[in-house]
């Protein structure tokens, strides 16, 4: 049973980790109907590495490109060139920055409110408000004007901003990529670069989080098999969702999740209040 299980809730992380619902929400209230109160920690991590490897694999150009772009800085810094001459002029070492600069306030609410936010995994209520504010969010995307703004005019203060979405999407049931995709539209970007940038700036932030879970890691009731089965199908899901998700905010249809998020939040709010 255990591996149905785990088969589940992997499916259920690869889909909802990169559609605009909520992945964290989602296995709160997956975990919940198979009636295990405590997170399970180390399955969690295993999904998560999952969704990490399907992100670096539609991204894989754009990673690679990141990659020799960082390694060529220092030489490109000792041949006269400048940090600002770079921003200004290589748009790959530009999106690099950015990705670092939209880090910072994701991690600073990650560490300086990881208490906070974990007492809210406890509460099914929580998850369904979160849910509906992330409904409310995905359909004023409907509502923003196109804008074709470039990475060359993509800027630091946006790159907070977009951070600053990621930090709050710690809360189960805030979807990270619906915040970020969302923040990025509002502030005018490109749809593709909206897109793109959420899910490079993804990276890093699965990392932090990883490392920190893995401190605190229990074997919990997912034997080996488990893990590989719940491994496998988060990543094929994965793959599935995030290919859909690219195509569907190129054609401006975010809003489309909307529906959803309130549908599922209104269920889970009614539900946590009648069982009190």
């Amino acid at each position: 049973m255990n591996v149905v299980k785990a088969i589940i809730l992997g499916v259920i992380q690869g889909l909802t980790e990169f559609l605009p619902v909520s992945s964290s929400g989602h296995l709160v209230l997956g975990q919940r109907l198979f009636g295990l109160k405590e997170p399970e920690l180390l399955f969690d991590i295993i999904l998560h590495i999952a969704t990490l490897v399907a992100v670096v694999i539609v991204f894989r150009r754009e990673i690679a490109a990141l990659a020799i772009e960082l390694f060529q800085v220092p030489g490109r810094l000792r041949n006269d060139e400048t940090m600002a001459a770079l921003w200004r002029e290589r748009p790959t070492f530009r999106l690099l920055v950015l990705i670092a600069v939209g880090s910072i306030p994701t991690g600073l609410i990650g560490f300086g409110f990881k208490d906070i936010f974990e007492s809210l995994f406890a509460s099914t209520y929580a998850v369904g408000l979160a849910l509906l504010a992330t409904g409310s969010v995905l359909f004023l995307t409907k509502m923003a004007k196109v804008h074709d703004r470039k990475i060359t005019g993509f800027g630091v203060k946006a790159a907070l901003l977009i951070g600053l979405a990621q930090g709050l999407a710690i809360t189960p049931g805030l979807s990270r990529s619906g915040l970020t995709i969302s923040a990025g539209l509002f502030l005018g970007l490109d749809r593709e670069l909206a897109a793109r940038y959420s899910f490079l700036l993804f990276i890093p932030a699965v990392l932090g989080a990883l490392a920190v879970q893995l401190v605190s890691s229990s074997p919990g009731v997912f034997g080996p098999a488990s893990l590989a089965a719940g491994f496998a199908v988060a990543l094929v899901s994965g793959l599935a969702a995030l290919t859909l998700l690219l195509k569907l905010v190129q054609r401006g249809h975010l809003h489309y999740f909307a529906y959803y998020c309130w549908l599922a939040g209104l269920v889970t709010v009614g539900l946590t209040l009648w069982a009190e």
